[in-house]
């Protein structure tokens, strides 16, 4: 049973309902205004983890990923987004509504709020949420309204306490639309509560999201659907940590300069797929620096098991080994414990003792799970040329007599014959060089 650690409860627990059939999702899209860059992919990736894992215990997904277009996002952009994660093996949303298209539903659900004694009109036109209302603000993020410093802006209306916040407001010169307090446009946080009860209706197993989203406007949003529902809407909520690159942070509208797209990842002639490797390398909600050397490093691993699984495919087919295939799954479950998966399908890749045919059934049926396409050099070339394979053999066993100047000439007869060898932590990696 898949378990994730709980933002709002703070621990690991079941995500699934037990004996439940289907499951519901919603996750947030890219911010607004900027360019959909790996952070935005990595929590995409989140979700479509959890989608592979319980659809292959039978129970059926249904994924709704909600865009704001209020802002500075250009037209289009949440396709743009889901082109990007389909590159990366990332199942398109089922829904993927905007917020232009939601707001008949933002403003009767900012009508039910005014009506419970959640929201109040502001003498501008604007409507708020009165945080005191809400007795368990702060319970997802930790943030308690009344240990909040003020932070109002000019533009800000008055209000009755500095934890609220606008659920909407006189439009400027922007598209606005017809409501009751006036012509305006919806907050910033409003959208996605209409979005996913729209859409998911008004019980939503899992919310996803990046760390970076948790306050405030993640703990907004649970205010607000449960505000207006009378119940907690979500059952859970999971988070993806903050992702660097060569230590710079990629959130916000400009951070994200001198961040890669896939784009540029592409064009430095890497596998889109080695984005999705380097991700996997690390828990999901842990913080990670990538570097170009780690999605260098994942692109040959990639290439290598490729390789591997179209050599593998050529021997009889054989059982898949039940122990490892176990453990695998079993870390998969755990809290998505990609690390752990990788490190045993690595030691599973060099196990001699389990046949090439139960290898090669072993990696296609995790590779429904990982999604790295590993079948996809099967019938396109030979895994290894001829005599590669004894001198890859040869090579660790001299590492290990400390024979290095007899570990380096192998490495240089298999660079001649096209296999590039590299040296790391877990063993000798290689891959062979397209031709």
């Amino acid at each position: 049973m898949l378990r994730l650690y709980d933002t709002r409860h703070r621990r690991v627990e079941p995500i699934v309902p037990p004996g439940a059939r289907s499951m519901r999702v919603y996750g947030c899209g890219p911010v607004a205004g900027h360019t959909v860059h790996l952070g935005d992919l990595r929590t995409g990736l989140l979700t479509d983890l959890v989608r592979r894992i319980a659809e292959r215990r039978g129970v059926r997904v249904v994924v709704c990923l909600g865009f704001s277009d209020l802002d500075r996002l250009p037209p289009g952009g949440s396709r743009r987004y889901e082109s990007e994660a389909l590159a990366l093996n990332i199942h398109p949303p089922e829904h993927s509504p905007e917020v232009s298209e939601t707001v008949g539903p933002v403003v009767e659900m900012i009508a039910r709020l005014i009506e419970r004694g959640h929201a109040y009109p502001a003498p501008d036109g604007s409507v708020l949420f009165d945080a005191a209302s809400f007795p368990s603000y702060g319970e997802l993020s930790g943030n308690r309204p009344e240990e909040l410093r003020p932070a109002a802006r000019e533009a800000d209306p008055p209000k009755r306490h500095i934890a609220d916040w606008v659920l909407w407001r006189p439009a400027r010169d922007e598209p606005a639309w017809r409501a009751p307090w006036g012509r305006g446009v919806p907050g910033r946080h409003i959208g996605c509560s209409a979005m996913a009860i729209h859409s998911l209706g008004e019980r939503i197993d899992l919310h996803v999201g990046g760390i970076d989203l948790c306050f405030p406007h993640h703990e907004n949003e649970r205010a607000q659907s449960d505000a207006a529902t009378g119940h907690e809407v979500v059952a859970h909520w999971a988070h993806s940590g903050h992702l660097l690159f060569e230590g710079r942070e990629p959130y916000g509208h400009t951070c994200s300069l001198g961040i890669p797209t896939l784009g540029e990842v592409t064009g430095a002639g890497l596998d889109p797929l080695a984005v999705r490797l380097a991700l996997l390398g690390h828990r999901y909600r842990g913080r990670l620096n990538l570097t170009w050397e780690t999605l260098r490093v994942a692109d040959a691993t990639l290439q290598r098991w490729r390789s591997r699984v179209a050599g593998w495919a050529e021997s009889p087919s054989r059982p898949m080994p039940a122990g490892p295939v176990s453990a695998i799954e079993d870390a998969l479950d755990d809290d998505l414990d990609t690390p752990t998966a990788l490190r045993l399908l690595r030691a599973l890749e060099r196990d001699e003792a389990v046949a090439p045919g139960a290898r090669f059934e072993t990696f296609l049926h995790l590779d429904r799970f990982l999604g790295l396409d590993l079948a996809s050099g099967i019938g396109r070339s030979p895994s290894l040329p001829p005599g590669a394979a004894e001198l890859l053999q040869r090579r660790p066993r001299a590492r290990e007599a400390g024979d290095w100047a007899a570990a380096d000439r192998l490495r240089e007869e298999l660079a001649g014959l096209g296999v590039l060898v590299r040296d790391t932590p877990e063993g000798q990696d290689w891959s062979v060089r397209p031709a």
